[in-house]
């Protein structure tokens, strides 16, 4: 019998939305990939007034599409990841609010802020110089991380559709502590980040889910089911 590992996908799912339709895909991949059976549970938002629920899972995916119709539940469900040690993946929307619970809950800036909510406070997510909607773009990995182990080489190439991105003003402070950044675009821009004190914790900017749509199984993907594995 093959062992079933539990994926929470917590955001806000609709259908329109690209990485939502791959990420089912993505996750069946990397399950045959690993000869094993992955279920996966969509929870919105507005479900997760409490982090309780997330106990059943083996790991969590912040999907993208942000913001949520509850931040501060998406934020809890984060933070709870991160301090329980759970494996977790965040990509585009999901990467730039498990920045923003780092930043509230580790670096301790209550005043952190996503500028695509409000304009107030600190602003550690702040509109992309050039927009990336629908379109393509290279990243070079750390080859020590675990994104650039998942993949296996250090120079790829993925699809994003976002508008947003981590503000690179406050870069110095975030890599003081155990933010590394895995990632970065041809401009040196962070696009990929981790956590030195958790077994799996990895955020990107750009979707690596939509290769599902072309039958491959993403590394990254394959890489959170073997930490959920593992936990």
């Amino acid at each position: 019998m093959k062992l079933t590992i539990k994926i929470a996908l917590i955001g806000d799912y609709n259908v329109a939305v690209t990485a939502h339709r791959a990420i089912p895909s993505a996750l069946e991949l990397a399950a045959r990939h690993l000869n094993l059976t992955v279920k996966y549970q969509w929870l919105s938002s507005e479900t997760l007034s409490s982090t309780t629920l997330l106990k059943r899972f083996d790991a969590v995916w912040c999907i993208p599409a942000s913001p949520y119709r509850n931040d501060d539940n998406i934020l809890a469900a984060i933070r709870f990841a991160r301090e329980s040690q759970m494996p977790f993946l965040g990509t585009c929307g999901g990467c730039q609010y498990a920045l923003l619970e780092y930043a509230r809950n580790v670096l301790q800036w209550q005043d952190a802020n996503n500028a695509e909510v409000t304009q107030e406070g600190r602003l550690v997510i702040t509109p992309l110089q050039c927009e990336l909607v629908e379109k393509q773009g290279d990243i070079h990995l750390d080859p020590e991380s675990l994104i650039g182990r998942a993949y296996g080489v250090v120079d790829i190439t993925e699809g994003y559709r976002c508008r947003y991105g981590i503000n690179e003003d406050f870069r110095a402070e975030f890599q003081m502590a155990t933010l590394n950044v895995s990632g970065i675009d041809n401009e040196g821009d962070i696009r990929a980040i981790e956590l030195s004190d958790h077994p799996f914790f990895v955020g990107t900017l750009f979707q690596p889910e939509r290769a599902a749509l072309k039958g491959i199984a993403p590394p990254v993907a394959i890489a959170l089911v073997e930490a959920a594995l593992v936990h």
